[in-house]
């Protein structure tokens, strides 16, 4: 059970494929919010993940500077709803953003994190930068890292 870090056109079919399927299963069935959630961004980004016997268990989408902002960020975070409470989404978030700052040489993340994370998020430095707005029918924050 052990972490990988690939560019788009590294992933293989059934990782792609995997990987889809779990943003899926979180981000529109579990929360009951239909939405493109295959958003053209992918391409450009890098794709972080865990898996458990060949299933992702936890996920981020690295975004380099320019793709969804000025500041690289980090979206579509997600850990399994199996797999939660266990230090995994930490153990997640710490990666991510160190190979942010290691790797892409960034110091500044931005990211638009549900509100109710606003505090896990806080705890890695992350700043709110917005009020609370409605995105897709959930709250939403804008926060910054800067390191």
């Amino acid at each position: 059970m052990g972490w990988k870090l690939k560019a788009f056109d590294e992933l293989t079919n059934i990782e792609l494929y995997n990987i889809l399927k779990e943003r899926t299963l979180v981000f529109v069935v579990e929360q009951n919010c239909p939405y493109l959630e295959v958003d053209g961004k992918d391409p450009y980004s890098y794709h972080f993940f865990k898996e458990d016997n060949g299933e992702i268990i936890a996920y981020s989408r690295i975004l380099p500077a320019g793709v969804s902002y000025q500041e690289a960020s980090i979206g579509r975070v997600f850990v399994k709803k199996e797999y939660r409470g266990q230090g995994i989404a930490e153990e997640l978030l710490k990666n991510s953003l160190d190979f942010i700052q290691n790797e892409l040489k960034e110091t500044n993340v931005k990211i638009q994190a549900q509100d109710y994370l606003r505090k896990f998020y806080n705890s890695f430095g992350f700043k709110t930068i917005s009020e609370t707005y409605l995105e897709d029918n959930i709250p939403h924050v804008d926060m910054l890292l800067q390191r």
